[in-house]
């Protein structure tokens, strides 16, 4: 059996592109040479093993002559710098048309509708904000009003945050599915999160395992959707099957965090996890001779690079690179590896948003030709390697 497998460190850019400027970013965003500077180096031997090093200056990475996989960075075609963007054009979908951003919160014929809609009677806050941040400022309003907490940011995203003692979880996924259905058409929002927290120790705290995102339909067909008509199957972990709202995810697992994704990714590639226990409704594939493992690590976007923590970031990416042996020992002649991210979030320049980046790619199999891969000016080329591999 043929298996592909990628692996998307979440925001884990390498340069600004040339249009920076356009979406509100400085040249100097480096999210992975940053970090690794203002942390005094990395730790990471195998990612020096694959060629990480040869991509830019990442301090404790050094150059490798002759590192064992393809290495090389990827501009991205669409318009954006969000999760979704970033993920479909690795699936062959490029937007030509940006997400729609409200960097001054959302009007009021939107959040009157969501109001009406959810009989909430009200809301809190309706403006760009840091999630971690929010919660605790405003959390004393939110147990007295019992409103949600609505937010955005720099990017194409409508927030909202309960305390799942006050209002119940289920509420809060079912306010998202409503923001859903009210920001499309002419409103053209990316992504609804559902931010669940509660007070542990008396303080707000986020619970990322209970995270929900609500992201608009793909327009058309994807490399998921072709891997399914094509006799293969699909796993996502971590948020795929959010970011593509279920569509060609035959088999999906949420994850609370990037342990657990890594260690779920592993036991993929080792055939340890029962297909049957994890399959979505939307599909029911029994056989079939083609797989496609698409994995996203979240922790160095959400709990580090959107809060300026450079030194967590950077201890992320270790932990990551303890696993990359694993996997790779783990792997048959019949696997590929595809290493990449989906945007920026530089945890080290003014701000707290994604930054429009270029990422890289590093690509690995028992018998690949090691080289540097050049002039790649879309992450579509992450499709056609897979489409290639699974001989689709």
């Amino acid at each position: 059996m043929k298996r592909a497998i990628v692996l998307v460190i979440d925001s884990m850019g390498i340069g600004a592109m040339e249009d920076c400027f356009e979406y509100g970013d400085v040249k100097e965003c480096n999210t992975l040479c940053n970090v690794a500077r203002e942390a005094g180096g990395l730790n990471a031997p195998n990612f020096f093993k694959l060629g990480l090093g040869n991509l830019g200056d990442v301090k404790g990475i050094q150059k490798n002559e002759n590192p064992i996989a393809q290495y090389g960075i990827m501009k991205e075609k669409s318009k954006g710098k969000d999760t979704t963007t970033g993920h479909w054009e690795m699936m062959g979908l490029i937007l030509e048309k940006p997400f729609k951003v409200y960097p001054k919160g959302f009007p009021k014929e939107i959040t009157d509708e969501f109001i009406k809609r959810t009989n909430c009677k009200g809301i809190l806050a309706n403006y760009p904000a840091s999630g971690t941040k929010i919660i605790e400022e405003l959390h004393s309003e939110h147990e007295k009003t019992k409103f949600p907490i609505v937010y955005t940011s720099a990017d194409s995203v409508f927030q909202i945050a309960v305390d799942i003692d006050i209002i119940p979880l289920e509420t809060l996924y079912k306010y998202c599915e409503i923001a859903r259905e009210i920001l499309t058409d002419e409103y053209n929002v990316s992504r609804v999160i559902a931010r669940p927290y509660r007070k542990i120790d008396g303080k707000p705290q986020r619970i990322g395992g209970l995270r929900r995102d609500y992201s608009v339909e793909p327009f058309k067909d994807s490399t998921c959707d072709k891997i399914l008509k094509n006799g293969g199957c699909v796993l996502g972990i971590g948020k795929i099957e959010d970011i593509f709202v279920g569509r060609g995810i035959s088999h999906s697992i949420h994850t609370s965090g990037n342990t657990e994704g890594l260690n779920i990714t592993l036991k993929a590639i080792k055939n340890e996890l029962n297909l049957n226990e994890i399959k979505t409704k939307r599909y029911d594939v029994k056989d079939f001779d083609k797989q496609f493992i698409f994995t996203n690590l979240v922790d160095t976007d959400m709990l580090y690079g959107h809060r300026n923590d450079y030194k967590g970031y950077a201890s992320a990416i270790e932990e990551i690179d303890t696993y990359l042996p694993k996997i790779t020992e783990a792997m048959t002649e019949d696997d590929l590896l595809i290493i990449t991210a989906d945007h920026g979030c530089d945890p080290t320049v003014k701000g707290t948003d994604h930054t429009r980046e270029r990422v890289p790619v590093l690509v690995y199999s028992k018998n690949i030709t090691p080289k540097r891969l050049d002039d790649i000016n879309s992450f579509e080329y992450i499709s056609q390697r897979v489409l290639d591999w699974l001989k689709i």
